[in-house]
């Protein structure tokens, strides 16, 4: 498994620079180490933020899960969308509101087949909200299918 948490993980982390706005690092509320995140007020309505992952080592025609923690919270803060390069068009993962402020589990899986996904895109879009936060943490990519919960 490769980590790709931002305090220490091993990954190449890239800001788009052809989008809205950076995301930002924000500390733990444990104080160890932190996530990145987009706070609600930044930017305007459907302005876009995007954090590349880039995977450069991935063998072909081998499978992978990539795992994360997320956060929407507040009222109307936006949607997290995840994209693969060679599916550019559709995200493979969305969410669009938190029930709550709790951190949640999100997994995509990834399969090398004859098209090779070199990167993974978090995007966030702005929603109308002023409070609250888009944010992920705890990176990781594993190799095989992803576990069931």
């Amino acid at each position: 498994s490769v980590d790709c948490s931002f305090s220490r993980g091993v990954c190449d982390w890239k800001q788009d620079a052809d989008d809205d706005f950076d995301w930002n690092p924000a500390d733990r509320d444990r104080g160890d180490g932190y996530y990145m995140a987009v706070p609600a007020f930044v930017g305007h309505k459907k302005d876009m933020g995007r954090l590349k992952l880039l995977l450069t080592d991935l063998k072909p025609k081998s499978s992978y899960c990539l795992i994360f923690s997320y956060r929407l919270a507040g009222e109307r803060v936006g949607k997290l969308r995840v994209f693969l390069t060679n599916k550019k068009t559709a995200p493979v993962w969305e969410q669009n509101k938190g029930k709550d402020e709790r951190w949640r589990t999100g997994k995509i899986e990834i399969f090398q087949g004859a098209e090779t996904t070199n990167s993974v895109t978090f995007e966030s879009e702005r929603g109308k909200g002023k409070t609250g936060e888009i944010g992920v943490d705890n990176v990781v990519l594993i190799s095989g299918l992803c576990p069931e919960d």
